[in-house]
């Protein structure tokens, strides 16, 4: 008895149908905990001062290009008003959300920009203090931007039909194969 239709038959219709696992990751539960707003970072936060900024030590204060701490331009920055448009998208959000939530931060950042810090100072050396408590909400941030692309360039390269892979495959092996004496 020949089962290899069936199994054909079958193995078709569950890779036709079967869904993209997890096209969609669970969101946190609010965006506090999305950007690492945490009662330690709030805390952590609070406690800087005048001088902490002031006397923190920054390299080449032009040169951001070469350092660990190089912030990306972002597209959507003039629709964040108060924060610096070279900060990356979900720095910029943070940023955002710390200076509406910590006050402490806001009166800071008024005292120091522009009479004694730039705007890039302050958020580079804002984001080398809080780096060890907002890192993984960072890296999380990362991975749920690469897995939503890859998600969309999944479904980008699933519209293309069994018939135009076969039809594709059969032109690239007459060009590659020999001509028959």
């Amino acid at each position: 008895m020949d089962l290899s239709w069936w199994f054909r038959r079958t193995t078709k219709s569950s890779t036709q149908h079967s869904p993209n696992p997890n096209p969609n990751p669970p969101k946190p539960q609010n965006e506090e905990e999305e950007l690492g707003i945490t009662e330690q970072l709030i805390d952590f936060v609070k406690s800087f001062t005048f001088d902490t900024f002031k006397n923190f030590p920054l390299q080449d204060d032009d040169d951001d290009g070469g350092s660990e701490t190089a912030m990306t331009t972002s597209s959507s920055s003039s629709s964040r008003g108060n924060v610096r448009n070279d900060l990356s998208e979900w720095q910029q959000r943070h940023a955002t959300l710390v200076l509406s939530k910590i006050k402490e931060i806001s009166k800071l950042r008024y005292m120091l920009c522009p009479r004694h810090l730039k705007e890039r100072q302050f958020w580079r050396i804002y984001f080398k203090l809080v780096k060890s408590h907002i890192a993984e909400y960072e890296l999380c941030a990362i991975q749920l931007e690469k897995l939503k692309t890859m998600a969309t360039e999944n479904e980008k390269s699933s519209d293309i039909s069994p018939y135009e892979v076969e039809m594709a495959e059969t032109k690239h092996t007459e060009h590659i194969s020999p001509p028959s004496p």
